[in-house]
């Protein structure tokens, strides 16, 4: 190397490797890749490729989302049938108390004798701010919920000791 022909800095390396970074973000945000594709072939005439292409073309397309259709869960019937009676209860009132909620639940189908219900009233007599209750079904508990006049159902495991709701239930 004679003096004039100095090896590029670091620097000045980093510098084009980044310049060169920027260039291909910006063509892929843009769309466009690096890479042909199946219409850039420059085998447009070669009878396999052609073949190839249309076999793929005419071939159906599987659905991404396609699950296979099972009959909901006594569960999930039921938590639709609670979220559609608690709707309605919380069109009617923001703040419902529990015997509205037991009759919510049963009008959805719950069994009386295992509906949970939790307190309407703090222990200084303030109104709760949301008020749940909950029904076993076989193995799992449909939980609903109406606070500020919204209903909210899920669906949980049944707890070990066969109930819904932990603690003491009035």
């Amino acid at each position: 190397m004679t003096p004039r022909q100095a090896k590029p800095s670091a620097t000045r390396r980093l510098r084009a490797a980044g310049t060169v970074l920027v260039l291909v973000a910006s063509l892929a945000a843009s769309g466009c890749s690096l890479l042909p594709s199946s219409n850039d072939s420059n085998d447009s005439n070669d009878p396999a490729t052609t073949a190839a292409t249309s076999a793929s073309a005419a071939a159906p397309k599987a659905k991404a989302d396609a699950k296979p259709t099972q009959p909901p869960t006594a569960g999930e019937a039921l938590a639709d049938k609670v979220k559609a009676s608690l709707t309605a209860l919380g069109n009617n009132t923001s703040s419902p108390n529990r015997e509205q909620m037991m009759t919510a639940m049963l009008d959805a189908g719950a069994v009386k004798e295992k509906v949970e219900i939790s307190i309407d009233r703090t222990p200084t007599g303030l109104a709760v701010d949301a008020i749940e209750a909950a029904a076993p079904v076989a193995k799992e508990c449909v939980i609903g919920q109406v606070r500020d006049g919204k209903a909210a159902v899920t669906i949980l495991p049944l707890l070990a000791s066969g109930r819904c709701f932990v603690g003491d239930q009035h």
